[in-house]
């Protein structure tokens, strides 16, 4: 009972997460990203973040080559609907194990160092599975094809029940197929899971120690304690997250291609959790979603979208506005990207939560001040 008890503080949180996560079909419509596609990458790259948060936001170490599990998670994935069924569940469980022994791997190596060399480090790990992956590892990985589906796939324990059909077959779960909404509920069930766990961390005696080794690593270490075997365990967690996360792109999408370990991946979900708040629960959440909100929204506009958007204007204003705006959306929308990060940097260091919390103080002194206004007139 304890493993799963959270403080009551938490439990609302999650509460709160979980109807904002659910609801997404509703409350993202007026947004015109109520569409599953794009709800499927809201959880699936929130899950990337959030296990990313664990190792970052807990222990201080920035890897730039989380991409890395992601892609093996997606391989991992896609070879299991190959090999063995189109169940969702086998190829996730598969994805998450994989990545995490190949995360211990890396992390047994990569954090020998700290610091600017503990990136590089994970940076170079990242890079080198990358270029594995579209040469030598050819035969698994398939290349710069990308890995997929095809009819001559044995799939041994789906054949054991049924006959081969005509089509590429589709991820299933139970035998429900999982286009669509479907595929979003799962995503969004798996991403609950996900942010549970995260709590449990944060709010541990291991939470507690990892913050330790990023208060005062050194100090640790002269007390004589290892720490270690407690940030590898950080850094094999964080993997298996960003391998969940890939086994679901593969879920949602079954093909793997090498591009999900490219350094730039690496690179989305260090924005992600910097612009949503670096260890915080949420933040990293809310990072992940602006980010892909951005990149699938702000990059659909054209200027025939934005001449309709501004013509209530007069004629020439209207030219004038759509011929600045257009620089920002489009091709151009990783300008406003990098100018909302700007931003944020330079006046919420602590990203989009530290503006939340200093909204919350803000109102908080104001009724705490009319309170005293008020018992002092009482009082005269």
């Amino acid at each position: 009972m304890n493993v799963l008890r959270l403080p009551r503080q938490d439990v609302i949180l999650f509460a709160v997460f979980a109807i904002v996560v659910l609801t997404m079909p509703i409350w993202l419509t007026p947004f015109g990203a109520a569409y599953p596609g794009l709800m499927q990458k809201f959880a699936i790259f929130a899950i990337f973040a959030v296990g990313f948060n664990i190792l970052f936001g807990l222990t201080g170490y920035l890897s730039f080559g989380h991409a890395a599990f992601l892609g093996v998670g997606s391989y991992t994935a896609v070879w299991s609907f190959k090999l063995f069924t189109m169940d969702a569940i086998p190829a996730l469980i598969f994805a998450v194990l994989m990545s995490g022994v190949f995360a211990l791997g890396i992390g047994f190596v990569s954090l020998r160092r700290s610091g600017i060399y503990f990136a590089i480090l994970t940076l170079a790990f990242a890079q080198m599975s990358y270029n594995l992956a579209y040469s030598v590892l050819t035969p698994i990985t398939n290349g710069e094809t990308a890995l997929q589906l095809t009819n001559n796939d044995p799939r041994v324990i789906d054949m054991m029940f049924m006959e081969r059909t005509a089509g590429l077959p589709s991820p299933s779960i139970f035998g429900q197929p999982l286009g669509g909404i479907g595929g979003f509920y799962l995503c969004a069930v798996l991403l609950l899971v996900a942010f549970f766990i995260a709590q449990k961390v944060f709010a541990s005696p291991f939470g507690m120690m990892l913050r330790a080794i990023k208060s005062n690593q050194t100090r640790m270490s002269y007390t004589g304690f290892n720490t270690r075997p407690y940030a590898l365990t950080a850094f094999v967690i964080s993997g298996m997250y960003a391998g969940l996360a890939g086994g679901l792109l593969a879920v949602t999408d079954p093909l793997a291609g090498a591009e999900r370990m490219e350094w730039t991946a690496s690179g989305e979900v260090v924005l992600m959790t910097i612009l949503g708040g670096v260890g915080t629960l949420v933040g990293p959440v809310i990072g992940a979603w602006l980010i892909k909100y951005l990149e699938n929204i702000f990059s659909a506009f054209n200027e025939g979208m934005l001449h309709a958007t501004f013509s209530w204007l007069p004629d020439g204003v209207e030219d004038i506005v759509v011929a600045v705006t257009s620089k920002f959306v489009g091709e151009g929308w990783h300008l406003t990207l990098g100018l909302v990060f700007v931003l944020i940097v330079v006046f919420l260091p602590g990203g989009i939560m530290e503006g939340v919390r200093r909204i919350r103080s803000a109102v908080a002194n104001r009724r705490d001040n009319r309170r005293t206004r008020f018992s002092t007139s009482a009082a005269e």
